[in-house]
């Protein structure tokens, strides 16, 4: 294994962030795993948390954070830093998914979807990436989604078009990372309909007027739409390969780890179709004379 990390994981109360700080653990690392309301909603998750570092003997503390916060935040890294002396990744994890008809959601609805989805990671990069760039080393990692290239089922836009744009984000930030010796690397989980708990805490669209003008084209559709999804899928699909995925990639040596990794059972097409937008960017970066920015400056 590599050498033991500082981490630094979003949204780790349930789902893929709560399997991913203690598949982190488990490797070695100290991990902190970023939960807000620890004192309120997420006592319980907290609380198993911190259980399963005194059963397993492992490296993991549960952090008061709150991505939609900065100074929330900007709080959390200080304590990171303060009890484990540095920061060497950060996973960003932490998002919101929300179902209904698209026309039905108001624009505040949308702005929160991003909030949550986008710009959480933008306030979570602006306190952790000062610590990344003065060490000139450390690894973000993005916790993206298949929606953004591969099949888009309806009633999900608002939650695919802001996984699309932290996705966007996460490609640039790559290359404005690279000669600071920061590396990047984006995990690509496709649609899990076991294990997870994003539908049953999935939002829904408030204006109910224009969600019942849809029901009568479209009646029933959100339960076909999970149905087929879960058609689609393996019997043996496991969502914690998501968690041991990034758990690999944190091990990986700088220089080494993929710019993308999908997790994808349903198999969608995000796969082929990242394939190619990759190349092009790698192509594109050649072109102009900046190959250097497709990878962390070492040393």
């Amino acid at each position: 294994m590599s050498t033991a990390k500082v981490v630094l994981v979003t949204g780790a109360s349930s789902g893929f962030g709560a399997m991913t700080v203690r598949a982190l653990a488990d490797a070695g690392h100290a991990v902190h795993a970023g939960m807000r309301d620890l004192a309120g909603r997420n006592q319980r998750a907290a609380a198993d948390a911190t259980a399963y570092a005194d059963q397993h003997d492992v490296d993991l503390r549960p952090v008061e954070l709150d991505v939609v916060d900065q100074a929330s935040v900007d709080e959390a890294v200080r304590r990171v830093v303060a009890a484990s002396g540095r920061i060497d990744v950060v996973v960003h994890n932490a998002g919101h998914m929300v179902l209904g008809p698209t026309e039905a959601f108001t624009p505040d609805q949308l702005a929160a979807a991003y909030d949550v989805n986008v710009l959480s990671t933008q306030r979570v990069n602006r306190a952790v990436l000062p610590h990344l760039r003065a060490q000139r080393d450390g690894l973000v990692v993005w916790v993206g989604s298949s929606s953004t290239r591969g099949g888009t089922p309806p009633y999900l836009a608002p939650y695919f078009a802001a996984k699309a744009g932290m996705d966007a984000l996460a490609v640039s930030y790559a290359a404005e990372l690279a000669r600071f010796g920061v590396d990047t690397s984006i995990v690509v989980p496709g649609s899990f309909t076991v294990g997870t708990n994003h539908f049953a805490n999935a939002g829904h669209a408030e204006d109910g007027e224009v969600v019942a003008a849809y029901e009568v084209e479209y009646a029933g559709l959100m339960d076909q739409v999970a149905e087929r999804l879960a058609e689609l899928a393996p019997d043996d699909q496991d969502p914690t390969e998501v968690a041991r995925a990034i758990a690999r990639l944190v091990d990986l040596p700088k220089g080494t780890r993929p710019f993308r990794v999908h997790v994808d059972p349903a198999d969608d097409g995000a796969e082929v179709v990242n394939a190619v937008g990759d190349r092009v960017r790698t192509e594109f970066y050649r072109r102009i004379g900046l190959p250097d920015l497709l990878a962390p400056v070492m040393g």
